[in-house]
């Protein structure tokens, strides 16, 4: 979700975005092609450093920065009153934190 997502925000236009979701038109082209980097980097966390063995502290780190990403989401979407982007982000957290918690704790590598 997190690698399509990013894709999408940092190759497309900013007024194709604005189409679909509502929220870029309160921020920069910048600030969008940013947080679409970010997601697709976290996205890499999350899949290379199990799938390869290569730096796998990366995983729980990758993880936790989306959960920091969501957080900010959700205040974003919060000030827009976006109930269900409020609750799809609060989703895409929980399973972020999870990865965290296990990567960091009972499961880690």
């Amino acid at each position: 979700m997190f690698a399509m997502g990013g894709v999408t925000k940092s190759t497309r236009p900013r007024d194709k975005l604005t189409e679909q979701l509502p929220w870029v038109a309160d921020f920069s082209q910048g600030t969008v092609r940013f947080i679409g980097i970010v997601e697709f980097a976290a996205a890499l966390g999350l899949i290379l450093p199990a799938a390869t063995g290569i730096a796998p502290v990366l995983t729980p780190l990758a993880a936790t920065g989306l959960v920091v990403v969501m957080v900010l989401a959700a205040i974003a979407h919060a000030r827009r009153k976006e109930p269900g982007a409020i609750a799809f982000n609060t989703v895409l957290l929980i399973l972020a934190a999870l990865v965290a918690w296990g990567r960091f704790g009972p499961y880690s590598f």
